[in-house]
């Protein structure tokens, strides 16, 4: 499955729940979350996502409430 990164603010999120949602099953878009980065301090979430789609990982995050700044397809060294 091919593999994205997005970045977003982190607002409201806690490393709790991005910790969390690090272990969520695939949702109804077909995404799940390879890895989560995030910064507090610049207010930064960086996710590392297997999707069918770029449209998917938009979906995924609309249905959060959030807006993501850019999506990039992506390859990775991990397997």
């Amino acid at each position: 499955m091919p593999k994205y990164i997005d970045t977003h603010e982190m607002g409201s999120l806690t490393p709790e729940m991005l910790k969390k949602l690090q272990s969520a099953p695939k949702d109804k878009f077909g995404v799940t979350h390879h890895d989560i980065l995030y910064s507090k301090e610049s207010n930064k979430v960086f996710c590392v996502l297997n999707a069918p789609s770029k449209e998917a990982v938009a979906h995924h995050h609309e249905q959060a409430g959030i807006e993501c700044e850019w999506i990039q397809e992506v390859d990775s060294t991990r397997a």
